[in-house]
């Protein structure tokens, strides 16, 4: 990932932290917070964070990345299961994961389209 270097003094961001708050949430990109012209501190939203978070979480875990480089070679090689094939192998049919409103999750059959028309008032 390519990033742009976008930079602020501490007292431009001391002074106008409320704009700068509002700029990083819409910003793709850090913005580096400098004191006598050198970068000290990197200020980023909230879901790039939790990304970086969760790339670093991942990477860490020796366990997961042999995993996931073992996935790949078998499906590069053409070892893997397509997603019917493994419905039947779970004897799923074709279930479907839905969620309401509370954020609770059930298994639905996908439901058929209704042909009725509503009357017009």
């Amino acid at each position: 990932m390519k990033t742009t270097d976008l930079f602020i003094t501490a007292t431009d961001a001391r002074n106008n932290f409320f704009n700068l708050l509002a700029k990083v949430k819409k910003s793709p990109y850090p913005i580096s917070i400098t004191v006598k012209g050198i970068p000290e501190v990197v200020v980023m939203n909230k879901d790039d964070y939790d990304g970086w978070i969760a790339t670093l979480e991942t990477l860490s875990d020796k366990d997961l990345m042999e995993s996931i480089k073992e996935s790949d070679k078998n499906f590069k090689e053409g070892k893997y299961q397509t997603l019917d094939e493994v419905e039947k192998e779970l004897k799923i049919g074709k279930y479907r994961l839905l969620s309401d409103v509370k954020g609770t999750y059930v298994s639905s059959l996908p439901r058929k389209s209704s042909k009725k028309r509503i009357k017009k008032a």
